[in-house]
């Protein structure tokens, strides 16, 4: 496996990432304004409580409810024959409806039953070791956005996304501190022929960031193109015994499962690797309105999905998904950082505990159309949701807008600097001698303020979460200097960091290797844009 220390073999070209410099006090400061340099880490470790939303029975019914889905109306299998026998061969009742079409239901429990194989916890390796994630547990991984078919900035607008875009995207990801993953689609390049894209997209994953990232799954071939790539980046034989990258599934809700779908799963599990389960709940669409019926259906879906990765082969990582969304009745629009799908996030988190498996849920959602103060609200509303909860991978993290129709490099930048508040506020409150501080108020006593006490000059670099990006100056001195909002901020900001990104290292051998790989895969076909 690659680190990324400075040796002969780099690349020419590449050079190593800006030192941090050193302030006062020996203490080693960013690049980047602000300090908070004690809080990188490659992945949170929590250290407050989940929010428990639900008692017992309520839980209780709750699961009922998604095993009398599952055994009384069942999972439609769609065109997958292979995963049809693994459901049978397991106990589920089969049925045929028409062609290669089945309803497929499980008895209460067996899914349960099954899903005990999964690990609670597993480590995603990068391609730098430092950066490798925890997922599960009281790990919580953040990643940016994923899927969207348009991009916008305050210059250009909306448009359809690049791959010259999506590289961009990446670098941004990885030269925040606050991001812990490369994440997967962060948006579709268009302009790349729709059967080849993800070759350039897992290259670019792998050659302009050194952390874990998603793999291709929009048809079977391209998630074997994802995994034959990482046998060359990490090696086979380490490929094999560990998971270096996950897939992103979604089931077809209401209640379907397509081969699609069903066979990416199987390449990602035979192989070992990690898989994401996730349905995409609107309400009142493909799920109930009511928001105790969504999480009922949106569990039964996840276990099924779940479940197909342990019988192609034990012990293969699952993460348990929820994507819960509301919807405007008055135009049918969806809606996203609403309170309703919120409490359903805090709802899944105490299932997937239940379960033991690490949990996919939320992210800083938004149906703002630009990076402005809805856009924050929103976000903020569902991205809370996501940290009580208790969610354990992260994705939308950083750059959702328009409904997920758009990825904001404004947005972007606000939301990294989100994750860094929550950084700190996820360490939780220390209450030692210390910081209870009683020596500072004894040092000058009464009436004397303490900018000069011993316990100030110990911690003023770390008592507070410092944003590189807030605007925190008086009203006078931000009109002074030209009343530069945030949108205008972020703006600026993406474009100085993309000016002083610096590639990470990479083995030329290797970097030849993928590349070799990619054209011989184009060449072998036309190209499709549909």
């Amino acid at each position: 496996m690659l680190t990324e220390t400075r040796n002969k073999d780099a690349a020419p070209g590449d050079r190593p990432a800006r030192r941090a410099r050193k302030g006062r006090a020996g203490v080693t400061r960013s690049a980047e304004p602000g300090q908070n340099l004690h809080l990188r880490t490659p992945y949170i470790t929590r250290r407050i409580p989940t929010f428990d939303l639900l008692g017992e029975e309520a839980l209780a019914r709750i699961e009922a409810t998604a095993e009398r889905i599952l055994a009384e109306i069942g999972i439609e299998l769609r065109e997958d024959a292979e995963a049809m026998r693994l459901y049978r061969a397991a106990g589920a009742q089969v049925s045929h409806v028409s062609g290669e079409v089945w309803r497929i239901c499980f008895e209460p429990g067996m899914l349960r039953e099954v899903l005990k194989s999964a690990p609670a916890c597993f480590t995603q390796h990068a391609r730098n070791p430092a950066n490798n994630v925890e997922i599960g547990g009281d790990a919580m991984v953040f990643a940016p956005a994923y899927g969207s078919p348009f991009v916008m900035d305050l210059d250009q607008g909306r448009r359809y996304g690049t791959i010259a875009d999506f590289e961009n995207l990446i670098k941004l990801a990885q030269s925040s501190p606050w991001l812990h993953h490369s994440g997967g689609t962060i948006c579709e390049p268009t302009d790349v022929p729709v059967n080849k894209r993800h070759l350039d997209m897992i290259y670019a994953h792998m050659r302009y960031s050194d952390r874990a990232f998603l793999g291709s799954i929009t048809a079977p071939e391209r998630a074997a193109d994802s995994i034959e790539m990482c046998r060359i980046l990490f090696g086979a034989d380490f490929v094999d015994n560990n998971c270096v990258i996950m897939g992103n599934f979604n089931t077809t809700s209401p209640l379907v499962l397509d081969g699609v779908t069903t066979a990416g799963i199987r390449s990602y599990a035979e192989a070992g690797q990690g898989s994401i389960h996730l349905p995409f709940l609107l309400g009142g669409a493909v799920s109930p309105l009511t928001m105790a019926g969504a999480v009922a259906q949106c569990l039964a879906e996840s276990m099924a999905s779940c479940a197909l990765a342990q019988l192609v082969r034990p012990g293969a990582p699952v993460v348990l998904g929820a994507f819960l969304s509301s919807m405007s009745l008055r135009t049918g629009s969806p809606t996203f950082g609403t309170p309703e799908p919120a409490l359903g996030s805090l709802v899944m988190g105490q299932l997937a505990r239940r379960l033991k498996l690490p949990l996919r849920c939320a992210g800083n959602f938004s149906t703002s159309k630009a990076p402005d103060g809805q856009a924050m609200q929103q976000a903020m509303m569902s991205m809370m949701s996501a940290i009580q909860g208790g969610a354990n991978f992260i994705l939308h993290a950083t750059g959702f807008v328009d409904g997920l129709l758009s990825m904001s490099y404004e947005k972007m930048i606000m939301d990294m600097d989100m994750c860094g508040a929550l950084h700190a506020y996820l360490a939780g409150l220390e209450v030692s001698d210390d910081t209870l501080a009683f020596d500072a108020l004894a040092q000058f006593g009464p009436g004397e303020h303490l900018f000069g006490t011993d316990h100030t000059l110990r911690h003023y670099e770390t008592a507070y979460w410092d944003s590189g990006f807030n605007d925190d100056r008086t009203y006078e001195t931000w009109e002074e200097t030209g009343s530069v909002d945030a949108a205008q901020r972020a703006n600026q900001r993406w474009k100085d960091v993309l000016a002083r990104y610096q590639p990470p290292v990479i083995d030329p051998g290797v970097d030849d290797a993928l590349r070799d790989f990619v054209a011989r895969r184009k060449a072998a076909m036309q190209d499709g844009w549909y």
